[in-house]
C-alpha cells in the first residue's frame, strides 16, 4: 500500500511531466534520508526523500554545489523542491566502490579517490561551513558510551572509568584541533563513493560537510568501517597522501606527527561509527550494521595500541572485554 511520503513524491514528479516511470529503492541511508531510482526508458534519475522535519536539503545543495565548482563529481541537482524535501538528481548508477575493491582494483580507485580528496582539501572554501569544533567532536564520541555501551551492551562505567573515558576525549578532541583545518566530508568511505567512468569517483552522502581536521577524511577512507587493507598498505597510501599534502602546503610537520594525527583522528572517527551503529540496531532496528562493529573495534585497538596517549583506551576496551562482548552480538 502506498504511504503518504510516497504518494507525495509521485504527485511531485507527475507535477514535474515525468511519464510513464518506475520508482525503486536506490540504495539504503543510515540516516533519515531515503533514495529512489526514478527509471523512464533508458533515462534514470536519483530521488532523495529527505523528510523537512529530520533532515535539510540546503546543506545537500551548498555542498553539491562547492564539489561542482571545483570540478569534483557530484550529483547535479536537476529538480528541486526543499519545503517537501525532495531532489531530483543525475544517477551514478549502482556501482559502488565497496562492490568492486579487491587487490586487482585498489590501487587504481585508491589513486583516483587521494587525488579527489585533495582537491576538495586544496580548492574548495570552507569558512562558510560549520567547524568541527570541541562540542561536535566530543559528542559523537559519546555515542560511543550512550549507545553502545550502555544502550547495546548494558555496560555502565564506574566513576574511575568515567574520569578515564573524559581524558581520552579530552586528548582526541585536542589531537583534532590541532591539526589545519580544512573541507571535510565527513563520511568519505566505499559506500559514498561510486565508481564511474569519467571524472571518477562519484561522490554522495556529502550533506553534513564541515571545517575540520585534515587526516579525517582520510582514515575514513583507508581505515574503512565496511572493508580492511593490511596496515603496510594503508600506512603507505596515508604517507603517500602526506607527500602531495606537505607539497600543497596544506600540512608543515614530520610525518611521525601527521601519522599521530591520523591514528587519533581515526579513534575518534571509529569510536563516533561504533556508537552510530548501535544506534542503528537501538532505534531503527537495523542489525545489518552490527557486523561491521568488531572490524571498527580492531581499527581502534590497533592505534590505540600504537599511540601511548592512548594506553587507557586500549586497558578500558581490555577491562570490559569488549572483543568477546561484540562477538556474542552476530
Amino acid at each position: 500500500m502506498m504511504n503518504t511520503r510516497h504518494r507525495h513524491m509521485t504527485d511531485w514528479l507527475d507535477n514535474l511531466g515525468y511519464r510513464d516511470y518506475t520508482l525503486s529503492i536506490a540504495s539504503e541511508d543510515a540516516s533519515f534520508r531515503s533514495y529512489y531510482r526514478v527509471k523512464s526508458g533508458s533515462d534514470s534519475w536519483i530521488l532523495m526523500d529527505a523528510p523537512p522535519e529530520k533532515e535539510s536539503c540546503e546543506r545537500f545543495i551548498v555542498v553539491a554545489n562547492k564539489l561542482r565548482r571545483v570540478n569534483l563529481s557530484a550529483p547535479e541537482i536537476v529538480e528541486q523542491d526543499t519545503a517537501q524535501g525532495f531532489l531530483l538528481l543525475t544517477d551514478f548508477g549502482s556501482t559502488a566502490y565497496l562492490s568492486v575493491l579487491d587487490t586487482k582494483t585498489e590501487g587504481p580507485l585508491y589513486t583516483d579517490a587521494l587525488a579527489a580528496l585533495l582537491k576538495m582539501q586544496t580548492d574548495i572554501e570552507c569558512d562558510d561551513l560549520p567547524d568541527y569544533d570541541e562540542h561536535l567532536l566530543a559528542q559523537e564520541m559519546d555515542l560511543f558510551r550512550d549507545c553502545f555501551l550502555k544502550g547495546l551492551l548494558g555496560i555502565r562505567l564506574d566513576r574511575t572509568q568515567g574520569q578515564q573515558w573524559a581524558d581520552i576525549k579530552k586528548k582526541l578532541v585536542q589531537n583534532a584541533l590541532e591539526q589545519p583545518q580544512v573541507f571535510v566530508h565527513r563520511d568519505y568511505h566505499s559506500r559514498n563513493l561510486m565508481k564511474i567512468d569519467q571524472r571518477n569517483p562519484g561522490i554522495l552522502d556529502f550533506q553534513d560537510a564541515v571545517k575540520g581536521p585534515i587526516t579525517y577524511d582520510l582514515v575514513s577512507l583507508l581505515r574503512d568501517c565496511y572493508i580492511a587493507w593490511p596496515p603496510v598498505r594503508v600506512d603507505r597510501l596515508a604517507l603517500d597522501f602526506y607527500d602531495f599534502a606537505r607539497v600543497n602546503e596544506l600540512v608543515d610537520v614530520e610525518p611521525a606527527k601527521f601519522r599521530c594525527w591520523f591514528n587519533l583522528m581515526g579513534i575518534q572517527r571509529h569510536l563516533k561509527a561504533i556508537g552510530i551503529f548501535a544506534r542503528l540496531k537501538l532505534r531503527d532496528g537495523k542489525d545489518g550494521y552490527l557486523r561491521d562493529i568488531p572490524r571498527t573495534l580492531e581499527y581502534i585497538e590497533q592505534a590505540s595500541t600504537e599511540e601511548t596517549s592512548m594506553k587507557g583506551l586500549h586497558t578500558l576496551i581490555s577491562d570490559l572485554g569488549l572483543k568477546t562482548r561484540v562477538k556474542s552480538l552476530l
